[in-house]
């Protein structure tokens, strides 16, 4: 192609000089005028094709050629131009005036015409070609639809996909054009547009959308049989551009009907610019995610801290390969370990603190509450001191809603964990807070890959109870949260984040079934199992003493601290109970509600040594 373009513009720049001449002159050029063609049309036509190939002329498809390449055409030809009349200037080897002008009109003619009737006549024989082509229908005509529409046109030939118009609930596009391609009609019209037009694939491109309008749009669509692809949300798209590789088949964190969280830059970046980040738990869903998100705000050095070495290995590996500049520490070792962590805070010396790490499985942690309260409870204290001695600027503590009246031992000690770095913010420099949020989606140990497992199983889903509720939210949603509480946090906030609606866990049972291309109850039964203890039907995001505050962010709120009094002297009681048989830690760390003289009872009986236990009557 670029040595046929290349021939193809040789001929064309001497003919339109050619032409130029015979059109000034009548047809009748006078001899000398040959002359001084003869000596400089060599010249001329390496100074345009020169310029022809800087400008990219000859780096394009043409076949997809547009107003873009039409503009470059011509700027491309002015410049060639302008430098041909200074050159012939300087050498006194000037042609008529108007035969440049002459030249500029007809190169720009000639040039762009050849570069359209390639997209012409490629446009010809796929159109007849069109049988083999499946036909796509794009939901949303906006800037991501048109990219869509734009990339589908340009790899078709590999794709064997044609967009062949858009669904836009925009009146004003109805019936209009974009890129030769029709605004069909609106989300209503989408089955019968695809009986008409014989549609084999629907492509919705609205990132921005609130979750509940693509959940009704995704209703509509499931109704025509037709398969059906999305663009992610803006939670998975942050900082990349929209491409066809981004598209994917719909999947449960599309349904949540949830609005797009706007995040403050400059107030993140502030805090995490340049400086060492610590992020522990590092490998997990959040921590992990936390590390792909803090790198997008250019922090100097980030310290991955876990206890898993796999899950810190393919952590490590994965942000290498996405964020080659960026300065990288895995580091292997626990929360619990102080010595440890005086070595790592020594050496590295970070400033902020995302304190991921913990023990989150409920029905494992009532099996083993003694790790629970190692982790949880004493891994939390065991970092927030260290980053208080080392005076780090920020700590933010991974909270869950499972803290707020806690049924269960992995609830208990999270909101004991709480309480840690509350009480710590009353006299230390560093900025300590909490964020507290719901289930996320995709997480280890989530409902939805139990859920997935089964459902490739081939049944039955099991559901613990028709009632049973939960808040949800994606996990790059909650980390963008919880990185902008971090910005926010000064003396031991609890953050709590705004989950929106809850979902019933039947329902989202319901509808992987459904989005795995089966009918719930026909072939894949719902199956009831209970309640498992420690579990609650519903969980809530702070208490009534509690109670919340307003942010800056919408999303975000405060909740009011309590219960602080006597921590220090009782957690340290809690290395003693340590020793005690977890059976006995199983039934009274859930227990918030038992008074200290049971829980002394308590003790006496399993053989302990009669301590308070504060923290388990916290409330």
């Amino acid at each position: 192609w670029k040595i046929f373009l290349i021939t193809i513009d040789i001929i064309i720049v001497n003919l339109a000089l050619l032409v130029s001449l015979l059109l000034r002159f009548e047809f009748r050029i006078p001899p000398e005028w040959w002359g001084i063609y003869a000596q400089s049309f060599i010249l001329y036509t390496v100074i345009r094709i020169a310029v022809f190939y800087f400008f990219g002329l000859y780096k394009k498809l043409w076949q997809y050629a547009s107003v873009d390449e039409l503009i470059n055409i011509a700027m491309a030809v002015s410049l060639s131009s302008l430098l041909i009349f200074m050159f012939a200037w300087w050498r006194d080897m000037l042609l008529p005036r108007s035969t440049y002008i002459i030249a500029w009109t007809l190169n720009i003619l000639l040039i762009g015409g050849v570069r359209f009737t390639l997209r012409v006549m490629q446009d010809l024989v796929h159109r007849k070609a069109e049988g083999y082509f499946k036909k796509a229908l794009i939901v949303g005509a906006g800037e991501a639809g048109v990219m869509v529409a734009r990339e589908l046109v340009r790899n078709r030939d590999s794709l064997f996909l044609l967009p062949v118009g858009f669904i836009d609930d925009d009146r004003k596009k109805k019936g209009k054009s974009i890129h030769n391609m029709p605004v069909l009609g609106n989300r209503q019209d989408i089955p019968e547009i695809i009986k008409e037009k014989d549609i084999d694939e629907i492509i919705i491109a609205m990132p921005s959308a609130p979750r509940q309008e693509i959940r009704k749009i995704v209703e509509i669509c499931k109704t025509t049989g037709v398969k059906l692809k999305i663009l992610p949300g803006v939670y998975e798209l942050i900082g990349e551009k929209v491409t066809l590789q981004k598209l994917r088949e719909v999947n449960i964190e599309d349904l949540l009907g949830r609005d797009v969280v706007k995040v403050d830059l400059q107030g993140v970046t502030g805090y995490l610019k340049g400086e060492t980040v610590l992020i522990s738990g590092a490998g997990g869903s959040i921590g992990s995610e936390l590390c792909r998100q803090v790198l997008r705000y250019y922090p100097g050095k980030l310290l991955l801290l876990g206890q898993g070495e796999n899950s810190i290995y393919t952590i490590h590996r994965e942000l290498k390969e996405k964020f080659p500049a960026a300065v990288l520490i895995p580091l292997i070792g626990s929360v619990q370990d102080r010595d440890r962590l005086e070595e790592i805070f020594s050496l590295y010396r970070p400033r902020v603190i995302f304190h991921a790490a913990a023990h989150k499985h409920l029905p494992l942690m009532e099996d083993n509450p003694g790790e629970a309260v190692k982790n949880n409870i004493i891994g939390t204290r065991t970092i927030a001191e260290t980053a208080h001695r080392h005076k780090a600027s920020h700590f933010v503590l991974v909270s869950t809603d499972k803290a707020v009246n806690p049924t269960s031992v992995m609830g208990a000690t999270k909101r004991v964990a709480e309480m840690i770095i509350q009480s710590l913010a009353r006299h230390s420099q560093t900025r300590f807070c909490a964020v507290r949020f719901g289930n996320v989606l995709g997480s280890r140990g989530s409902v939805v890959l139990l859920f997935r497992e089964q459902i490739v199983a081939g049944g039955p889903v099991t559901v613990t109870h028709p009632e049973m509720v939960r808040y949800f939210m994606t996990i790059p949603e909650a980390v963008q949260l919880i990185i902008e509480a971090g910005a926010m946090g000064e003396k031991g906030e609890v953050f709590v984040l705004d989950m929106g609606e809850p979902v019933k866990i039947v329902n989202l049972a319901a509808d992987l079934i459904r989005l795995s291309g089966y009918e719930p109850g026909k072939d894949i039964e719902i199956v009831y199992t209970g309640i498992r203890p420690g579990e609650k039907l519903y969980e809530e995001m702070f208490t009534d003493q509690e109670g919340i505050t307003n942010t800056k962010h919408a999303k975000i709120f405060i909740a009011k601290a309590n219960g602080m009094e006597e921590l220090a002297e009782e957690l340290s009681s809690l290395r003693n109970i340590l020793q005690v048989e977890d059976d006995f830690l199983a039934s009274c760390l859930p227990d918030v509600f038992v008074s200290q003289s049971q829980v002394a009872a308590n003790l006496e009986v399993r053989g302990g040594k009669g301590c308070s236990f504060y923290f388990c009557n916290i409330y």
